[in-house]
């Protein structure tokens, strides 16, 4: 079951928490934590599930070593993200390291990608992006209600609203040509 609630001001202090715990333990390791995905878009309805970006430079068995030393766990089958349609990349632009939290911390994702490739850059401007246009958000929380009411499961109801996270992508790099965007300073 997917559940869509209505943004909560808490979500930002919990993601500095869990951060700050991911900083220390990774030290240097981890070039950037961002909080990225619909809970770090203020006014935006989510799951009430913390996404964290972890840029690292390569992946490396060191970085698995202190998640795992720390509780944080991979679980199978989560080894690549989901490249929009007519984006002509290599696999590898879109490969990531996948952890889920330690028994009894609050529903958190945990997506560790390498720094420049494609889908490390993707939720930092698709976040910014609709932060800067409430309209865009606006319709994008109307989408994940309707979504969330007639599809049962977690697996469907992602298949079905990434073409539409791709529209606002593509929408999303157009803005980012014209106003030079780039990533700001990491969260944490």
């Amino acid at each position: 079951m997917v559940e869509i609630i209505s943004y909560q001001k808490r979500w930002p202090l919990e993601f500095q928490e869990i951060a700050s715990i991911l900083r220390n333990s990774l030290g240097s390791l981890a070039l950037r934590i961002d909080h990225i995905g619909s809970t770090s878009v203020p006014g935006l309805a989510a799951k009430d599930i913390i996404d964290i970006q972890i840029t690292v430079a390569a992946f490396k068995q060191s970085v698995n070593t202190t998640m795992n030393a720390i509780g944080y766990w991979q679980p199978a089958g989560i080894r690549r993200d989901h490249c929009p349609a007519t984006v002509n990349a290599s696999e590898a632009d879109w490969e990531k390291w996948y952890f889920n939290p330690p028994e009894g911390q609050r529903g958190t994702h945990i997506h560790v990608r390498v720094q420049d490739r494609m889908n490390q850059r993707y939720p930092l401007l698709f976040r910014d992006y609709l932060r800067t246009h409430p309209d865009t958000a606006g319709a994008y929380t109307e989408l994940k209600k309707r979504l969330a009411q007639h599809l049962t499961d977690s697996y469907t109801y992602t298949e079905v609203k990434d073409p539409a996270v791709d529209l606002i992508y593509f929408a999303a790099e157009e803005w980012a040509k014209v106003t030079g965007w780039r990533p700001g300073e990491s969260d944490a």
